[in-house]
């Protein structure tokens, strides 16, 4: 049976250690701040948020939310991974999301967000463990995504049509110093391929109609998104997650033409 929103919601519950990292939009640190969430369900049935930060050099600062609901913006999977963030994009409007994604006694999530001109404006990476800090992943290397994955995607849909389950197959090329070029494929539909060029910690796919860039970053985290968003396209926002060297996780939110958020898919896929 299916498990309810707010039963999924409840695979956060407990104290999460980590910090929120601050990126700019080409992936370079600006600041980390040690921080503490905690997800609490009461007697009445509120679950009661508590953030603690504490910034270097300044202040700590505690922010307690609580709520009996999810709005509209939010939707999980069975093991906790989410998405909260705008349900619309449009012209001249601040917009962005969060992906959530977890793994046992921990967590890994990711802010994008776009100013008013549509451009991507900053990242907050959230890095957590359950009860206390342990070891982070290496930094993402291209080197660790080249081969073929095989796994599954779960789709659940923001209008609640049934949610869907299908079989993927990404395989991750390196053509030269400069190229990757990554083929997935569906069950019943044609294999899709992209190359895109390597500059740095960054990967750009151009060709689309939508040009998407990816930020390789601490943790074995990638940032996939569009740099700019153009209108009238369809366009997604991604997180994915080294969580081991031959198990990645990504999770990803879709729009529409007409910047409708769509749906969310989660992908759990091992390298062969």
């Amino acid at each position: 049976m299916t498990r309810s929103q707010w039963q999924r919601l409840l695979e956060n519950e407990g104290s999460w250690h980590g910090s929120f990292t601050q990126l700019d939009a080409g992936g370079k640190v600006l600041n980390d701040t040690p921080s503490v969430v905690s997800l609490t369900l009461l007697d009445d049935g509120t679950m009661r948020q508590t953030i603690q930060k504490r910034p270097a050099g300044a202040s700590p600062s505690e922010q307690v939310l609580e709520y009996r609901t999810l709005g509209r913006g939010i939707l999980l999977f069975d093991v906790g991974a989410f998405s909260n963030g705008s349900v619309q994009w449009g012209p001249y409007s601040e917009f962005g999301a969060e992906l959530g994604l977890i793994h046992q006694d921990r967590r890994l999530r990711l802010v994008q967000l776009f100013d008013k001109q549509a451009q991507l404006s900053c990242l907050t990476l959230i890095r957590e463990w359950q009860d206390k800090i342990g070891t982070e992943q290496p930094p993402l290397q291209i080197a660790a995504l080249v081969g073929t994955w095989v796994g599954e995607a779960v789709t659940v849909y923001s209008d609640w049509q049934p949610e869907q389950t299908q079989a993927t197959r990404l395989t991750v090329e390196r053509l030269s110093d400069s190229q990757i070029r990554q083929t997935l494929q569906l069950p019943n539909v044609p294999p899709i391929s992209s190359t895109g060029q390597i500059r740095g910690n960054q990967i750009w796919f151009e060709t689309g109609t939508q040009p998407v860039q990816v930020l390789l970053l601490p943790d074995g985290a990638s940032s996939t998104c569009p740099s700019q968003i153009q209108p009238r396209q369809p366009f997604f926002l991604e997180a994915g997650w080294l969580v081991r060297p031959k198990l990645r996780q990504r999770i990803i939110r879709r729009y529409d033409a007409q910047g409708a958020w769509v749906s969310l898919t989660l992908v759990t896929e091992e390298k062969l």
